[in-house]
């Protein structure tokens, strides 16, 4: 089974839409195995984005992430990346398909309410950035 981080952004979880996230993934066949809540500090945020150091939208990226409290969660399943990448949706919500949690909430191409790791080796280093072990349910 493949394991992703998927993290519910402060405009969604400002919006209240916490529970549709989690109902979506769950309905789409996939497992939450960790959950929390927690409001990141800039330097965290830089830290967990550090991948877009050189990028123009860090700065305000970051800012963003460190506006208000996030949900963070690690979603298990078959194909579970690909899969919450599909419900999120494009990450402008211009382009992301009906039905999609970016389509029907997101504002913009940052307050786009949920991220999602892109790859297996970014769900290892987001997950581990945010949970240990022994936070992750096992089988």
């Amino acid at each position: 089974m493949e394991k992703t981080l998927s993290i519910v952004k402060p405009d969604g979880v400002k919006k209240g839409v916490i529970g549709e996230v989690i109902k979506r993934y769950e309905s789409a066949g996939l497992k939450i195995v960790a959950l929390k809540m927690l409001w990141m500090s800039k330097e965290e945020a830089k830290g967990f984005y550090i991948v877009h150091k050189d990028k123009p939208f860090y700065d305000s990226l970051t800012d963003f992430m460190s506006e208000g409290p996030i949900v963070v969660m690690v979603v298990e399943g078959e194909d579970a990346i690909n899969k919450v990448r599909e419900i999120m949706g494009a990450t402008n919500p211009r382009e992301a398909a009906p039905g999609t949690i970016r389509a029907d909430f997101a504002t913009d191409i940052e307050r786009n309410t949920v991220h999602g790791s892109d790859s297996p080796q970014s769900a290892e280093f987001e997950i581990k950035y945010f949970f240990s072990e022994l936070e992750i349910m096992k089988g």
